[in-house]
């Protein structure tokens, strides 16, 4: 009660509260090193047509933090006074997208998309006294302006504005210091800002962990006190954000933020239940030492999809198949035990049955093949025996088990045990020195499918 209280009446419960510098701070260009030279030249052409137009627009969020950290931005994205339908009237090459936030995407030549979106205001409940836990945010399409537009975003990092006329850096909220910091912080009320949207939490842990950042100790009190308001948060921006981690080559880092803050267990507890996690130093959990051992492979362009990636998180919910100690029907043992996480992660159904033929083929791994069932040559052209050969790579390499290390040397992989969505990863990496130029990753066979590779044996993927 005493703590409502206190946050009606503190500095962070208003507007003013929550901004470093409320009118604005310019930073001019003789004091950074952006130019426009930097910017992607699509985005630009973007901002000064909506600036002929009368429209206020500037380059915001992550491209400009990474700029000013001297990296090379995916995205450029763009905010503007223009509502979606002018900006749609503005540009006939857009299209409106999204429900909870209303944006626009400007489309150019090959598909490339520049993601315009209108100054937000703060939600209305922000500043109601008497507002226990309905904070999550529903609904954002209250337009606003630039202070107000900054103020309602996660971290201050990521609420710095550029402005291409002049070259200068703008900000509200302290971003630009604590970039120079290194340090993630929320705006405003931890509290509030983790109510309205739990995901905010562990986009801190990745921040941190990509970025090379501390967390504000009070952004750390924040997400210690609202850990369990994870449980809340859509399940399909989980998913996206796991996603993301899984593609980063540090998701042993992020992981081990999470870990640290408590969120990890509160977003899969039963994982967490099964593993050592709690019990010992993440980098020494059998949680840690998987994902360290993915992320070396990752950096070395072994060729992971992301369902790999969540069987590592919760295979020891299902450890007995590793060492063949299943008593009973494996295929209905390993659906009953890892059916909690696949719910709680709303994997869907097509990967869950992904995951249930990886874990049930562990078993095949530790032997040559006798029947004609487990053969090598039959097992081999299974479609998801790439992912679950790695699954049993990773996991024996985390143990240390020598003979089943061993035991792995013995398989060949060659592309037909590929998933489509592995070879759509490979498609996207340059090609390898030892590649040759016309053959690729394997060539075609008269029929129109892929030829395995010959002599590819198992300790080289």
């Amino acid at each position: 009660m005493l703590r409502r209280i206190l946050r009606v009446f503190s500095p962070s419960s208003t507007l003013e509260g929550m901004l470093a510098y409320p009118e604005g701070k310019r930073i001019y260009r003789e004091f950074h090193s952006l130019r426009r030279e930097q910017m992607d030249q699509d985005a630009l052409k973007v901002i000064n047509r909506l600036n002929r137009h009368g429209h206020r627009s500037y380059l915001v969020g992550g491209c400009v933090r990474d700029m000013l950290l001297g990296r090379r931005p995916k995205d450029f994205d763009v905010v503007t006074s223009a509502t979606p339908t002018q900006i749609r009237k503005i540009f006939s090459n857009s299209r409106s997208i999204g429900r909870r936030f209303k944006i626009v995407h400007v489309i150019f030549r090959g598909g490339k998309v520049i993601e315009v979106s209108t100054f937000r205001s703060l939600p209305d409940h922000r500043f109601e006294p008497g507002k226990k836990d309905d904070y999550m945010l529903k609904r954002d399409n209250q337009y606003g302006n630039p202070r107000e537009d900054a103020a309602r975003r996660d971290f201050t990092i990521n609420a710095i504005f550029f402005d291409p006329r002049n070259e200068s850096v703008i900000d509200y909220v302290g971003g630009y210091d604590d970039i120079n910091n290194k340090a993630i912080r929320v705006i405003g009320d931890a509290d509030i800002s983790f109510k309205e949207d739990p995901v905010r939490m562990l986009r801190a842990a990745k921040f941190a962990a990509l970025l090379d950042f501390n967390i504000d100790p009070g952004t750390l009190k924040g997400i210690k006190r609202n850990k369990n308001e994870i449980q809340k948060a859509s399940t399909a921006r989980l998913l996206e954000e796991y996603n993301k981690i899984f593609r980063t080559g540090r998701s042993f880092q992020i992981f081990q933020s999470l870990a640290e803050t408590g969120l990890l267990k509160a977003m899969l507890p039963e994982a967490w239940n099964a593993s050592d996690a709690g019990k010992s130093d993440f980098a020494d959990s059998s949680i840690g030492r998987r994902l360290s051992i993915a992320d070396k492979m990752l950096d070395e362009r072994e060729d992971l999809t992301t369902i790999i990636f969540t069987a590592l998180l919760i295979c020891d919910l299902v450890s007995d198949v590793f060492t063949g100690q299943v008593k009973g029907n494996i295929t209905e043992y390993v659906r009953q035990r890892m059916l909690p996480a696949c719910e709680r992660m709303q994997i869907p159904g097509k990967d869950r049955d992904r995951l249930l033929q990886m874990f049930i083929s562990q078993t095949r791994f530790r032997h040559s093949g006798k029947s004609k069932k487990s053969r090598p040559d039959v097992f081999r052209n299974k479609v998801f025996f790439y992912e679950a050969f790695m699954l049993f790579k990773i996991y024996t390499l985390s143990i240390n088990d020598e003979e089943s290390i061993q035991k792995a040397m013995f398989w060949e992989i060659g592309p037909r045990g590929r998933p489509p969505e592995v070879n759509k990863i490979i498609s996207a990496f340059p090609p390898r020195r030892n590649q040759r130029r016309n053959g690729g990753r394997g060539g075609q066979n008269r029929s129109g499918g892929n030829r395995p590779r010959k002599n590819r044996t198992a300790d080289k993927q």
